[in-house]
Order: structure tokens, then C-alpha cells, then sequence
């Protein structure tokens, strides 16, 4: 075993000298709630995402809330979610008293939650829930062409997929909300947080109001409509900002990330890594495997100082979503899908590491 200090976790980035300057500046000249640098940080983001208006959040948790609920999503209305997911997607439409229809899905045949999409319509459907995990969109031109021949809301959840693009532009920013989070496994981060996006003004108003209490004059006061204290800070968004001036150097380094371990793996049995669209635009957010007996392989990686992070399990096993329907394609990735030590300040001695590790495996 390699002492502990030496230990190469799932996950690392980086905050610097940078970072701090900034979140000291704001403190010492009293900007900690939200105010003057969550606008800035709001307003960089809009830019960057191309977007006429962004509402920063306590969490991507939130901002599924937040969006759900300023499209009008309650009781009695139906959501279709993928089956693989993390399971902040599905809660976010169970808070608001709507049901979660789950879809069987897979990242490399995306076909598959389409047509799980179309069977799963009926009346009470309101919604298409969307997930851009790690990276890899969702098919939107014809979750889009579905949305509009039912006449359905799209709200993507793009938490993993900042600054990844498709054929349509950035994820994320084609729908009438997308939702994204800064938590620490995120390409930019703030420990935690998140916003929403959007380019319709009355939907940003309902959030701008709800992130408040629902209050929209807070000196003046009027409960207008629901809402509650979804408030970002500006201490989070000085951290934040200096994340956002630093996004290319990540974007690059997660890349050479994904082709090393692409480049090393590719001729290992019993482990299949899980493709991203980099050509089309896609950013490898993680490095994502799947392999025949997980159990075994991480064991063996974590014998020689190497922590991987096996994938979360698909929603129908969740008791209080519980969904007797087969899901054969997404769940294979609760059982056997695996995240390799990635992240925007990994190093790539980690990475070649990991990668000579799994080599000298018995089994390969």
C-alpha cells in the first residue's frame, strides 16, 4: 500500500493563490452576500454561454428546482427523466409534487432514450428532463423536434456539461431553462452552487422573484409568488470568476486527460471506455470506463494508492422512485461504470500511473 500523502484520488482541482486574492478583495471591501460580484460573475457566464440572462443558485440542485418550478411543473404532471442520472434530477420534479417518468438511456446509443422518450408520452407528460452527463449531450435536435410536436417543455440539465457544445451550440442553452452547478467535481467550481439560464425575460423574472423568497422588491416587500432563499453569494462568485478566466487552460488539460487514458487503454480486456463526442464539441468531464468486475478492479486500484469512484446506481432502484420497468441499457452503468482519476488540475503522472496500474492486472 502507498502511504497515504501519495494516494491518487478520483478527483482534483485546483484553488489557487488566484482564487483566494479575489475571495479576500471581496471580503475586505464587504461584498459577501449576494450583491455587485455574483451580477459580474452572473454577467461573465451570460457572455461566455451566450445567453441574454443567468441566475446563480445555491446549488445545480437548486437550479432544477428553481427552473421546474418557473415553468409551472406541480401536481398532477409527469417529467420524463433518464434512468441514469445522479439522483438530483429526479428529485428536483418530485419537490414540486409532479411525477418522475424514467427512461432507459445510454451515453454511446443515444437513440435509446429517444425512442424510451416517445413510448413514455401521454396526457399528463409536461416535460422532457434531458441529463448532459459528463459532458456528452443529449440527442436535442430530436428531443426537440418531440418536445414541439407534443407541445413539452425541454429543461436540460446540464450540471456536467459546461462549455461542451453539439451541432446546436452550447449544452445547456437550447431550452427554455438549462440548468448547471459549480460544485467541486465540476469543470469550474466553487464548492457549491449553481445557476440557471435562460433567454426568456418572464421566465427569468418568476426566478430572479423565487431565488427571493418570491419577494420582488426586498425593501418594499410583497409576497408575489412562491419561492424561497436560493441566493447566491459573493464570495462564492469571486471564486468563481477567477474559475471562469481560467476555463480554457481547463478544457485543455481535461482533454489530454480523456486522449492519455483513451490511448492507454484501448487494448485492455475486460474494460470498455466510454466515448465522448470531442470532435463534435463534447468535453470529457470525466474519464468514464466500464468494466466486467468492478468489484475486483477496485479493489486492486485502491492496493496500490489509487481511488476511482464507481458510478452511481440507475434512479429505478431508488425505493422512493421505484420503477419495476427494465432498464437494461442504463443499468449496466450502476453495476460496471467506473470514473478514473480525472479533473482540471490532475495531474498526467496520475494518469499514466493509473493507466500501468491497470495494466499489470492479473485478469488483463
Amino acid at each position: 500500500m502507498m502511504a497515504s500523502q501519495n494516494r491518487i484520488s478520483w478527483w482534483r482541482t485546483e484553488i489557487g493563490d488566484a482564487e483566494i486574492d479575489r475571495v479576500t478583495r471581496s471580503i475586505r471591501e464587504e461584498k459577501i452576500s449576494q450583491g455587485a460580484v455574483t451580477l459580474e460573475f452572473e454577467a461573465r457566464l451570460a457572455e461566455f454561454l451566450g445567453v441574454k440572462h443567468v441566475a446563480a443558485c445555491t446549488s445545480g440542485s437548486t437550479a432544477l428546482l428553481m427552473a421546474l418550478m418557473a415553468a409551472g411543473i406541480g401536481p398532477g404532471d409527469e417529467v420524463i427523466v433518464p434512468n441514469r442520472t445522479w439522483i438530483a434530477t429526479a428529485h428536483a420534479v418530485v419537490l414540486t409534487g409532479a411525477k418522475v417518468v424514467l427512461a432507459d438511456d445510454d451515453p454511446i446509443d443515444k437513440t435509446v432514450f429517444v425512442e424510451e422518450v416517445r413510448k413514455k408520452i401521454n396526457k399528463r407528460t409536461k416535460a422532457l428532463l434531458p441529463v448532459h452527463l459528463g459532458g456528452r449531450s443529449a440527442d436535442m435536435e430530436t428531443l426537440t423536434q418531440i418536445a414541439q410536436s407534443h407541445r413539452l417543455l425541454i429543461i436540460e440539465d446540464s450540471a456536467q456539461g459546461f462549455a461542451s457544445r453539439n451541432q446546436m451550440g452550447l449544452l445547456g442553452t437550447q431550452s427554455l431553462v438549462g440548468c448547471f452547478s459549480l460544485s467541486l467535481a465540476k469543470l469550474i467550481s466553487t464548492g457549491q452552487g449553481g445557476f440557471v439560464v435562460t433567454n426568456h425575460a418572464e421566465t427569468y423574472e418568476k426566478l430572479m422573484c423565487m431565488r427571493n423568497h418570491g419577494v420582488q422588491d426586498p425593501v418594499q416587500v410583497q409576497y408575489s409568488r412562491m419561492g424561497f432563499n436560493f441566493r447566491f453569494n459573493d464570495v462564492l462568485a469571486s471564486m468563481g470568476i477567477v474559475q471562469l478566466e481560467g476555463i480554457a487552460r481547463r478544457i485543455e488539460h481535461v482533454k489530454n486527460i480523456y486522449h492519455t487514458y483513451q490511448k492507454g487503454l484501448s487494448d485492455v480486456r475486460g474494460l470498455q471506455f466510454v466515448p465522448v463526442n470531442l470532435a463534435g464539441g463534447e468535453i470529457p468531464l470525466y474519464a468514464e470506463i466500464l468494466v466486467e468486475d468492478r468489484p475486483s478492479f477496485e479493489k486492486h486500484l485502491s492496493s496500490n494508492g489509487i481511488q476511482i469512484r464507481p458510478y452511481y446506481p440507475s434512479l429505478n432502484l431508488a425505493p422512493h422512485l421505484a420503477d419495476s420497468s427494465e432498464f437494461p441499457h442504463s443499468s449496466k452503468y450502476g453495476k460496471c461504470g467506473a470514473f478514473l482519476p480525472c479533473g482540471p488540475s490532475q495531474p498526467l503522472a496520475n494518469v499514466e500511473r493509473v493507466i500501468q496500474v491497470i495494466q499489470q492486472m492479473k485478469w488483463n
